[in-house]
C-alpha cells in the first residue's frame, strides 16, 4: 500500500507590512467608496483631517503631537495634494494594470508628482530617533533637527507623509501594489498571495456577482 502523500506546504503569509507602507497605504484609502455608487473623501474638511491625523498618531513624528493636531485649510490643502502625488505614482506603480477608477481621469503628470512628493520630504530636515517604551518593541522615528517650535506642524505632517510614501515607493512592497478593480471600490492594497485581486473578500463577492450577470445578460 504506498504511504499517503505528504500534505503540500502552504505559502508564507508577507511579514507584516512597514509603519511607512500602512501610513501611506491609509492616506490613499481616504479615497473610498461613499457605499452608494460614488466616491466619498474622507479627508473633505479640516475636521476630517484632524481626525485622521489623531487616529494615526503612533506612525506620526513626535514632534507633531498628533494628538492635540488640529487641521486648518491650509494644513488640508497641502496634505490633499501629497495624496494626490501618491495616488499618481501608485498609478504607475501598478502598471500595466489600470489605476484606481477614482484616478483615471484626474492623475497628476509624473514629474509634477514626483517634484511635489520630493519638496514636501524635504521641507522639515530630519534625524532617526529611537525609542522604547516600557513592555513594547523599540521604534525608530524620523523627528525634526531643528526644535519643534520652530517648524510649522503641517510642515512636519506633511514632510512626514511624503517621506512614508518615498520609502514604500523605493521599497520591496511596491511590487505587491494593485488597484482593485471590484464593482464599486477605488482602493489600492497589497497582494498578499499570488491568486488574490480583490482588496477585501466582500469586493471578490461582488465581483463574482456581476460576473454571474453579465453572462446571465448574454444568454438572454
Amino acid at each position: 500500500m504506498p504511504a499517503p502523500a505528504e500534505p503540500s506546504a502552504s505559502p508564507e503569509s508577507p511579514a507584516p507590512a512597514p509603519a511607512a507602507t500602512l501610513l501611506t497605504l491609509d492616506l490613499t484609502a481616504t479615497i473610498r467608496h461613499d457605499g452608494h455608487g460614488g466616491v466619498a473623501d474622507d479627508l473633505d474638511t479640516p475636521d476630517g483631517l484632524t481626525a485622521w491625523v489623531r487616529a494615526h498618531a503612533a506612525a506620526l513624528p513626535g514632534a507633531l503631537a498628533a494628538r492635540r493636531f488640529r487641521a486648518d485649510e491650509s494644513a488640508l490643502e497641502a496634505v490633499r495634494g501629497v495624496r494626490a502625488a501618491v495616488r499618481a505614482l501608485f498609478a504607475r506603480a501598478v502598471r500595466p494594470g489600470e489605476p484606481s477608477p477614482a484616478d483615471a481621469r484626474r492623475l497628476l503628470p509624473l514629474g509634477q508628482a514626483l517634484t511635489r512628493l520630493n519638496e514636501a520630504a524635504a521641507r522639515v530636515p530630519t534625524v532617526p530617533v529611537l525609542s522604547w517604551p516600557r513592555g513594547a518593541a523599540p521604534v525608530v522615528r524620523d523627528e525634526p533637527v531643528v526644535p519643534a517650535g520652530a517648524v510649522e506642524r503641517a510642515d512636519l505632517l506633511n514632510a512626514a507623509l511624503a517621506r512614508a510614501a518615498l520609502t514604500f515607493l523605493a521599497g520591496p512592497d511596491r511590487e505587491r501594489l494593485r488597484a482593485c478593480h471590484a464593482p464599486r471600490c477605488v482602493r489600492y492594497f497589497l497582494k498578499d498571495h499570488p491568486r488574490q485581486e480583490w482588496c477585501k473578500p466582500v469586493c471578490g463577492n461582488r465581483a463574482r456577482v456581476a460576473r454571474h450577470h453579465d453572462r446571465s445578460r448574454g444568454r438572454g
